[in-house]
């Protein structure tokens, strides 16, 4: 049976192919691009809410294009048109599913009598205060790692990780080991690079730090401070060095701690053949098999002590982990299944609705 999916996007930036590289915003973007594309190519109807100039496979709601810097307020105006729109699109076509992407995805929930998916892409702390905490009947959490789900109130109603996905096939890349490591996404303290480099130090190893800067006291002090020639920031770097970088590294670098670390800057390097050392707890565990395609640790000298031992560790395995766990095709399987079973009336009586998709 056909479905009706509204997906309602972050209003602050057009949603174009590619714009993700290195799952720089948890790959929000390319993950409504990819499902809007599935839902079409099934002959399900789509319907996608997200600014002017967005490029979409389905129907585009446009809201008009912002710019960058916005203050609370004017974001809270924006964020106040999106769920005008939101209502109005309900009360005029039959929607089955509404699937919620942004930050603001509180403001902007649709009427109670629609199912709504969310997905959690950032730390809790991310979100605004009591956004997690919303009491909205039959409202689901989806998230790409634990830690989003796990500061949910009890009783709110979760469909587990879904792991997002990527075009693998683009990834490919096979090239001889250098002997540094890596770390790839946005530079601010939930990256958690700082511990990277203090572990790339002690190993005495080259670490490549690949990625924008979001947060300037962060850098200047915690980052800079450890750059010495050897441990460099290269800044933001296109598609083709990245997949460079991340074939020819000996391993991936993954700081965080806060249980949700975007498990994408892992399953790109995996994808190229990459291992990954990461922190237990981190939001890594169900990606990073220990032993196998990188390692679980529990604090900086240990991840040092890692770094060596990934040289000893199977690129194949990596490949095949990432294309089972990351791909595009897996994720739209199981969001597709996750609309039909909401759109069919299935309303856990539970905290986990993952069965039921």
């Amino acid at each position: 049976m056909p479905l009706t999916v509204l997906t309602v996007a972050d209003p602050f930036a057009p949603l174009t192919p590619g714009g993700d590289a290195a799952g720089l915003d948890g790959g929000a973007g390319q993950t409504v691009l990819a499902l809007d594309a599935a839902l079409v190519r099934a002959g399900h109807r789509s319907l996608v809410l997200a600014c002017d100039g967005s490029a979409v496979a389905g129907t585009l709601v446009p809201l008009p294009r912002t710019r960058p810097g916005l203050s609370g307020a004017a974001r809270r105006h924006v964020l106040g048109r999106q769920k005008a729109l939101v209502d109005e699109m309900v009360r005029r076509v039959p929607v089955d599913v509404v699937h919620l992407h942004g930050t603001g995805f509180a403001d902007t929930l649709p009427p109670p009598e629609v199912p709504a998916l969310v997905t959690l892409y950032a730390p809790a702390d991310a979100y605004p205060p009591g956004a997690l905490g919303v009491e909205r009947p039959g409202t689901v959490f989806a998230a790409p790692s634990r830690g989003p789900l796990a500061a949910l109130p009890a009783g709110a109603l979760k469909a587990g990780i879904i792991m997002p996905g990527m075009a693998l096939d683009r990834l490919a890349i096979r090239v001889p080991k250098k002997r540094f490591a890596v770390a790839t996404g946005a530079v601010e303290p939930a990256s958690g690079f700082h511990r990277a480099l203090d572990a790339a130090a002690a190993a005495d190893i080259q670490l490549l730090i690949a990625g924008p800067e979001m947060d300037r006291g962060y850098f200047e002090g915690e980052i800079r401070p450890r750059l010495d020639g050897v441990r460099r920031y290269l800044g933001p770097v296109g598609f083709s060095r990245l997949r460079w970088l991340l074939g020819s590294a000996r391993c991936l670098l993954a700081g965080g701690r806060d249980g949700a670390a975007d498990p994408r800057p892992v399953l790109e390097a995996m994808a190229c053949g990459t291992p990954a050392v990461a922190f237990a707890g981190s939001g890594l565990d169900e990606v990073i098999q220990h032993g196998t395609t990188g390692f679980l640790v529990d604090g900086v000298p240990a991840m040092a002590e890692a770094i060596a031992a990934c040289e000893a560790l199977d690129s194949e395995d990596c490949r095949t982990a990432a294309r089972r766990r990351g791909s595009v095709e897996g994720m739209v399987e199981r969001y597709l299944r996750l609309y039909t079973a909401l759109a069919g009336g299935a309303r856990p009586d539970g905290k986990d609705v993952s069965a039921v998709a």
